[in-house]
């Protein structure tokens, strides 16, 4: 008989953001969840990633990873895209909507993300930057408000696309950005309500709220 080996993802040891689910182990969660695909983890601490065996899976030193037989992946996005082709649900059939998922997917990271990012920078020297990162992000915003619309998700069927956007998109919560883009918060809550958003973000809360007693 042979036994499949199960996917292991790295997460952190310790959550740096306090169980928001903000860490880049959580849309790989959440796409294995999606595509019902059961998965390890293994906890790495801040010192481990930097060490030799880490950088083997990850060349900067980071998280996630996912391995799989003798596949190694590093990038969230990347590892998300993978699953996504491997396993029904996240992807559509048809050839032309899939690419339109991918390019989502891309858009979200290459696109939306970086002003997001770079608004997160903690620096004094930051503040005078900031008036202009937020009018960034808001263009951003504006743009993809717009696409989106009254739809439920960015092109019809909810995707890997859906999936990494709403990912970037939770990280301007506490800001108070998004909430001036009512679809696009509605848009965020729809994910949030998905079962496999929810085991994938129980599990991620559960590592920290077991480092947290330790």
């Amino acid at each position: 008989m042979t036994y499949r080996t199960l996917p292991t993802i790295t997460v952190f040891e310790r959550s740096p953001d306090g169980g928001q689910g903000l860490a880049r182990d959580m849309p790989v969660r959440w796409a294995l969840e999606e595509a019902g695909q059961p998965y390890e983890v293994r906890l790495v601490s801040f010192e481990a990633m930097k060490q030799p065996a880490h950088r083997a899976l990850h060349p900067f030193g980071q998280i996630p990873t996912y391995e799989e037989g003798e596949l190694a992946l590093f990038e969230s996005g990347a590892i998300v895209l993978h699953v996504a082709e491997r396993h029904a649900g996240l992807l559509p059939d048809d050839a032309n909507a899939r690419a339109r998922a991918i390019a989502w997917l891309f858009a979200a990271l290459s696109t939306v993300e970086p002003p997001i990012i770079n608004r997160g920078v903690d620096e004094p020297w930051y503040e005078q930057r900031r008036p202009l990162v937020e009018e960034s992000i808001r263009n951003r915003l504006g743009d993809l408000s717009s696409r989106l619309g009254d739809a439920d998700w960015l092109d019809g069927a909810f995707s890997a696309g859906d999936l990494m956007m709403m990912s970037v998109l939770r990280r301007l919560r506490r800001s108070g950005i998004l909430d001036e883009y009512p679809n696009l918060s509605a848009y965020v809550a729809r994910g949030e309500a998905r079962p496999a958003f929810k085991r994938a973000f129980a599990a991620q809360l559960a590592v920290f709220a077991a480092a947290s007693v330790n």
